[in-house]
């Protein structure tokens, strides 16, 4: 058969063994918080919408909404829509799954569902027993509607915001998520790789987004935790450029983020590409991002404050005259979340801790030729850190 080479890839995925490991976590938080319920919601909104699921479920939600629901003791039942149920039971690591009725479209028949009411379902779960407080993953993303009907259920009940807390439990990797990880991080070369060959006057920013994402599809990518980013010209200035069909000029520089997600989780890479002669100003940009990442990284190691290393690449950024473009925090955590806590910003008080995973990520927007960043990701030793990409970190055309 002559045509296209179907990469063959190792499995990666994480352990049951995890799975328990996580619920336990979140158990001795509430035990700690005197609480009796968590609950988690999740949805299939870009970026962080599917974290709590991934990380405690193994689900991906689409389409329809889900919650996990875990008590104080035993293990955690799944809460979806009746076009989830049967996906949730082939691929979700949660025995127990219900079909929600606040989950349902009025509109829509499932005669042979079997739908109930958060209510109901609560009522099985507690028996005699009083639910008096209840722990809350993804407050902010349930729909008001929704979360009235959770609250007349147990109206009685406090409900307490914890997802700084749930965002703490995942900040340390496992053996088996730094795997999947590393992977993800080998997956974003691939694009990089496919991206930076695509570049050329006359194609259009999609076009090479289109190259990346096709090799990072045939290498294992499940989609992508944030949109690909091409950026040309004048389409580089803004933070979240989107990917246009504008065509590349001659002399134009180009910034490309991307971030495949493989088994839940992700890799980041972002690099400039410059296309003949953009400019003086706007090389030597590039090349001072470069240097103040270089400089985060040699910071990296377990016990330093994550804002430290961060104020690094601000004080590079800022003595060659960029300090006012460097507009978001350089240096956060990435797992089931792109751009997830901690984000170790001037606020943060956060320490790096061995087996975290942090995104280095200089940026440098809103200039007038344009913007661009320069991301990698490392994995945190106590005696520093390990760079998870092998991608050039200059590619000039």
């Amino acid at each position: 058969m002559g045509g296209i080479i179907v990469s063959i890839i190792e499995p990666t995925t994480i352990p049951q063994s995890d799975y328990f490991r996580r619920w336990r976590a979140v158990q001795r938080l509430m035990a700690e918080k005197d609480m009796d319920l968590t609950l988690t919601y999740s949805n299939d909104m870009a970026t962080a919408g599917a974290a709590h699921s991934r990380y405690l479920a193994g689900f991906p939600p689409h389409f329809e909404a889900v919650c996990v629901l875990l008590p104080r003791e035993g293990e955690p039942i799944l809460l979806c829509g009746p076009e989830s149920e049967e996906y949730a039971r082939l691929v979700g690591r949660v025995k127990e799954t219900h079909v929600l009725r606040e989950f349902t479209h009025p509109d829509e028949g499932y005669p042979y569902a079997r739908i109930q009411s958060f209510g109901q379902v609560v009522g099985e779960l507690r028996g005699s027993s009083r639910i008096g407080r209840i722990g809350v993953g993804g407050l902010e993303m349930i729909p008001g509607s929704v979360l009235e009907s959770f609250k007349r259920a147990l109206p009685e009940a406090e409900w307490i915001d914890v997802e700084a807390d749930l965002c703490s439990v995942r900040a340390i990797k496992s053996p088996a998520e730094i795997a999947v990880i590393r992977y993800a991080y080998s997956v974003a070369e691939k694009g990089m790789e496919a991206a930076h060959a695509a570049v050329k006057p006359g194609v259009t920013e999609r076009f090479v987004a289109a190259e990346a994402e096709y090799a990072m599809r045939r290498t294992g990518s499940e989609g992508m935790g944030i949109d690909t980013i091409v950026a040309s010209g004048p389409n580089t200035r803004p933070i979240l450029a989107r990917t246009t069909l504008r065509r590349i000029e001659s002399d134009d520089l180009v910034v490309i983020t991307l971030a495949p997600r493989v088994e839940g989780y992700h890799g980041a890479i972002a690099r400039p590409i410059t296309v003949g002669n953009p400019g003086k100003e706007t090389v030597r940009a590039a090349k001072t991002a470069i240097h103040a990442q270089s400089e985060c990284r040699a910071a990296i190691r377990g016990g330093v404050l994550g804002r430290d290393v961060e104020a690094i690449g601000r004080r590079v950024m800022g003595e060659a005259g960029w300090g006012g473009n460097f507009l978001y925090s350089g240096v956060h955590s990435i797992g089931v979340v792109e751009f997830e806590p901690p984000i170790f910003g001037p606020g943060c008080g956060e320490a790096l801790r061995e087996n975290m995973v942090v995104s280095v990520d200089i940026p440098l927007f809103d200039a007038p030729w344009g913007g661009l960043r320069v991301e990698d990701g490392y994995l945190v030793r106590e005696d520093g850190c390990e760079l998870l990409s092998k991608t050039a970190i200059e590619l000039f055309v």
